[in-house]
């Protein structure tokens, strides 16, 4: 802490701010709570005065705020600020933390509640906070499970720095949400100007060479070894690792479908699809690269694969059971040891790795065969059959450098194996529960602003979001993106459930199939049309490709659009 000379009527909103200043925050999301009007006050002084401070952005819904800051990490990898109103506010965006949590995405994220209800000294805090905002343990207590971390600010000459350790922690692996809880008397005191020092990034970890070369003659001694990922390519620089590495080695690289973004090229010939099922008798060595689930059930265990770990928090503290049968781990950060892996490629016994090659360029060709199949078929399908949504998509935005975004449950195959998205930074699977897609794109846009961003999404998770909050964020921040719904009229995730679980009963027998039904929503798309955006709505094949150029020019020239396409499953 340094000490600096105090400004009249400076106060924890002052504090506030200056400290999201020292984590470097570009964006305040913030879902409005009375509290902030200490926050707010700072940030009109600051914009009056030309002082610096966080670009602040007002969103309508919590999960519109947590949502966007997600997806603007998502890009960035910093931590951003989220202001959400008391307990209610919290748990209102709780869901959206949790999938931050889950995503790995760096934030702090603050609320309020009141300390003195009314019979201390100071300012009146309001009876809001006596008759209905409280809660026992106070919400940082209530935000324990669902952050990486969290506490409470309890005084105005700690309030600084206790952001600012909040965001570092935010920051390093496992990057997730902070909590802080910071009493609204603590904001409305007076502050004495003591800065928090600003905040470096993390430094890299690395595994050593004492680490690192082992696993290197495993690999070298290798008939038939695998790479398995679900999210290297979050990760600075881990798609084109990853991508070195394979290359350098001539290793197969399995997508299962557990991943959560793009985390190796779709096109390139090492790419193995999404089945590890082949690999579980066939491999000899399985390397799992930020893998944290690679096997279902998870007892599933390779027959007589040596397992390598290369993960820099392979136990991931958040998730209740994890197994990876690991005989090896590699700690450092994954890109960094990926890199030295791929020095390490030398002496290669070469007939095992043209054996192993011509191997994949097999199957690599076979799956290409496969797509393409897929797709002339659903090209003569008699309504408009997924497959040749996300296929027509993928030559709309070839060479575009879009970002997409993807909200869908019994589609996110197809999206994946059509789409074949390459670029890094170029997928990203929404977290947690259904309900965060659009926010999600808003984030991403904001962090790529020279970037087309698309979000794919099913017609069930469309109507679990905020729509009206989130198209007013798209609206008043000039954020437009591509929403495409892929609609079906129904919850299928959950009507294949009850099948499977009672393929011969009585819904079976009378055709009652309950919690599925979405037939009686009106017109998605309509939905967009007061805020002034582009609609349209497709259920014909010759209809999708015209639809959707239009849209992709709708929102290149500023205006986001919302496609409903009525797909045949």
């Amino acid at each position: 802490m340094t000490d600096s000379r105090n400004k009249p009527g400076a106060d924890g909103g002052d504090a506030v701010v200056s400290a999201l200043n020292a984590v470097g925050a570009d964006y305040l999301f913030c879902s409005s709570g009375s509290e902030w009007a200490p926050v707010w006050e700072s940030l009109a002084r600051r914009h009056r005065d030309g002082e610096p401070a966080p670009e602040y952005l007002d969103l309508t819904h919590e999960t519109v705020a947590v949502g966007m800051a997600t997806g603007y990490g998502l890009v960035r990898r910093r931590p951003q600020g989220v202001l959400l109103h008391a307990a209610p506010g919290l748990l209102q965006g709780s869901m959206a933390v949790h999938g931050a949590l889950l995503a790995g995405v760096p934030m702090l994220v603050a609320s309020s509640e009141s300390t003195t209800y009314g019979d201390g000294p100071g300012q009146d805090p309001g009876g809001q906070w006596y008759r209905n905002l409280s809660i026992v343990g106070g919400p940082h207590h209530v935000a324990q499970p669902f952050t990486k971390w969290a506490n409470e600010a309890a005084d105005i000459s700690t309030l600084p720095t206790m952001i600012t350790r909040a965001a570092e922690l935010a920051w390093r692996a496992p990057a997730g949400p902070a909590y802080l809880n910071i009493p609204l008397e603590i904001l409305l005191e007076e502050w004495d100007g003591r800065e928090a020092k600003p905040v470096v990034p993390p430094g890299s970890t690395h595994s050593s060479p004492e680490e690192v070369d082992p696993v290197a003659q495993l690999i070298r001694e290798a008939k038939n070894p695998v790479i398995v990922t679900e999210t290297a390519g979050r990760e600075a620089g881990g798609l084109e690792a990853l991508v070195a590495f394979a290359e350098a080695w001539q290793i197969p690289v399995v997508e299962p479908d557990s991943a959560v973004c793009g985390n190796f090229p779709r096109t390139h010939p090492l790419h193995a699809g999404s089945d590890i099922g082949p690999w579980m008798d066939e491999a000899d060595l399985i390397l799992l690269v930020n893998c944290r689930a690679p096997f279902y059930p998870p007892s599933r265990k390779p027959s007589k694969a040596q397992i390598v770990v290369i993960d820099q928090v392979p136990q991931r503290p958040h998730i209740v059971y994890q197994v990876l049968f690991a005989d090896v781990y590699l700690e450092g950060n994954v890109a960094n040891t990926l890199r030295q892996l791929a020095k390490r490629a030398k002496g290669l016994d070469e007939s095992s790795v043209a054996a192993r090659r011509s191997a994949q360029e097999e199957r690599h060709a076979a799956e290409q065969a496969s797509s393409a199949a897929a797709e002339a078929r659903a090209a003569q399908s008699e309504g408009v059959d997924p497959v040749l949504v996300a296929a027509t998509l993928r030559k709309l935005l070839a060479g575009s450098g879009a970002v997409v975004v993807d909200e869908t449950i019994t589609h996110s195959r197809v999206v994946k194996r059509h789409l074949k998205t390459a670029a890094p930074d170029s997928y990203f699977y929404v977290q947690g529960g259904l309900g965060q897609g659009i926010a999600v794109a808003l984030g991403v846009k904001l962090a790529a602003k020279d970037r087309p961003v698309v979000l794919t999404i099913g017609d069930g998770a469309f109507a679990y979001n905020p729509v009206i909050q989130s198209y007013d964020a798209a609206k008043a921040y000039d954020l437009p993106v591509l929403i495409v719904v892929f609609n079906n009229r129904v919850y299928k995730s959950m009507n294949l459930n009850h099948r499977r679980f009672y393929p011969e009963g009585a819904a079976a027998e009378t055709g009652e199939w309950l919690g599925t039904d979405l037939h009686r929503l009106p017109r998605l798309a309509a939905f967009a049309e007061p805020f002034g955006m582009h609609t349209e709505t497709v259920d014909t094949t010759d209809a999708l490709a015209p639809a959707l150029e239009r849209a992709l020019k709708a929102v290149a020239e500023g205006t986001t659009a919302v496609v409903d396409v009525l797909v045949t499953r």
